[in-house]
């Protein structure tokens, strides 16, 4: 019932399953191994629902589009119970039955016997022979459960090595470990290890010197966590912070800006970065709920000058005040599709061209506010080139900007040179992309 509760504030109320998941293992009373199962259901159908939709309307006699939502979102669970898990098959069909019986009545349940018996007919492999035999972007839609423009977006941004593009879908697919990072001068990652412990399986990163990988357990446990010492961070969108703080400069290295900071994770780790050299971190968030997450995230940190609820394209901070900006654009989200596998089936191509523009905006403000000879990173969690090299190109042929190389302690080139791209089949962080330009 708790996967079936996620599937359903997916659906509609537009909720991030990551987000609303721990809230209903809790009000069900989850925990252990029952939690685990639920979250391996709800998150496991979330990811692969373009390969069970496309397997559904094989089974059934009237198009899947017609079916009622509460259905559908019932009938996914089970083909995820019956192609993906260790579930016996008629106990997987009957607690489906019983869930859409108890949903959408008598009527329903029997539809649903009948197409989940069908589904349970084949295994996975067999079904993706027959439904998505080829190499084509249709085919690898429904065989990694992408919606078609998706893969050809990540395909053009593969720059056509399409021996990898399968590699990467998949790497889409697999649920990554939950990454901490331990924040500068309040824990050291040491510490954060020995909290983390045994149960957790905590392993240092291998790319980010303040990263810990958790293999198990509840982040929210970690004392450290629970204290704001530490946070659930990507590996990837700690190397974009690092990154900043490790760009060469001269001068002064006073005031540091972070334009785009909700929810505040990049800022939390800047802020502490910058308290060490005697920094101060000026925080900007557009949205009022998200600026109180910057606030919540900082609240106890050295190195903070204030947090703004203002519109980063025209913040009203003077021209020429920072030192180093970041600029952690909103983007499509389609880096990190291994934590949030929703976002694949809510965004569009249309909205990507819509984002494209406050990209390049957010840009041209940071390159106001950082001082002559200053930096600004731009960053995105996204590879697709129409938000990465398409907003950077223009601005870094400007001739008060240079294009420098970005500070990364991995070989990971990006569409343009001197820029970084990391890839989830590669580096096993999400698809962040870091470019470093100077203004001149």
């Amino acid at each position: 019932m708790a996967a079936y509760e996620v599937l359903r504030a997916v659906r509609v109320e537009d909720a991030y399953a990551n987000l609303v998941l721990p809230r209903l293992l809790r009000e069900h009373g989850l925990t252990g191994r029952d939690a685990a199962f639920a979250t391996e259901l709800a998150s496991g159908t979330l990811r692969r629902r373009g390969t069970y939709d496309a397997i559904l309307d094989a089974c059934t006699d009237r198009p899947l589009a017609t079916t009622a939502a509460k259905v559908v979102d019932a009938l996914r669970l089970g083909a995820h119970q019956l192609l993906a898990m260790r579930v016996p098959p008629h106990a997987a069909i009957s607690t489906t039955v019983d869930l859409v019986r108890d949903r959408a009545g008598k009527g329903a349940s029997g539809f649903a016997n009948a197409v989940l018996r069908r589904v349970g007919g084949r295994d996975l492999d067999a079904w993706l022979d027959e439904l998505a035999p080829s190499g084509s972007d249709a085919d690898l839609a429904v065989r990694h459960s992408h919606p078609a423009w998706v893969v050809a977006a990540l395909r053009e941004a593969l720059d056509g090595a399409d021996d990898e593009l399968a590699a990467l879908l998949a790497a889409d697919n697999a649920a990554p470990a939950v990454t901490l990072v331990a924040r500068p001068g309040r824990i050291s990652r040491d510490a954060l290890l020995d909290q983390v412990g045994v149960g957790g399986g905590g392993t240092p990163t291998a790319l980010s010197k303040r990263g810990v990988t958790m293999t198990g357990g509840d982040p929210g446990a970690v004392p450290a966590v629970a204290a704001g010492d530490a946070g659930v961070q990507d590996e990837g969108s700690q190397l974009v912070a690092l990154a900043l703080a490790r760009a060469p400069l001269t001068g002064s290295d006073a005031r540091w800006l972070d334009l785009t900071a909700g929810p505040g994770g990049k800022a939390a780790l800047l802020a502490g970065l910058g308290a060490q050299r005697g920094a101060l971190l000026t925080a900007v968030e557009k949205q009022p709920h998200r600026a109180d997450l910057v606030r919540r995230a900082l609240r106890g940190a050295e190195g903070v000058a204030e947090v703004l609820t203002a519109d980063g394209t025209d913040p009203g901070l003077e021209a020429g005040s920072f030192d180093r900006v970041l600029v952690d654009a909103p983007c499509s989200g389609l880096g990190a599709l291994r934590r949030r596998p929703e976002a694949r089936w809510r965004r569009t191509a249309a909205d990507v061209d819509d984002l494209v523009p406050l990209q390049r905006a957010l840009l041209d403000s940071a390159l106001r506010l950082v001082r002559p000879g200053g930096v600004v990173l731009y960053a995105t969690c996204s590879p697709l080139l129409a938000e990465t090299r398409d907003v950077v190109a223009p601005v870094a042929a400007r001739d008060d900007v240079t294009l420098e190389p970005c500070p990364m302690p991995v070989d990971a080139p990006g569409p343009l040179p001197g820029t970084t791209q990391l890839w989830p089949h590669r580096h096993g962080t999400d698809a962040m992309f870091a470019a470093l330009l100077r203004r001149t």
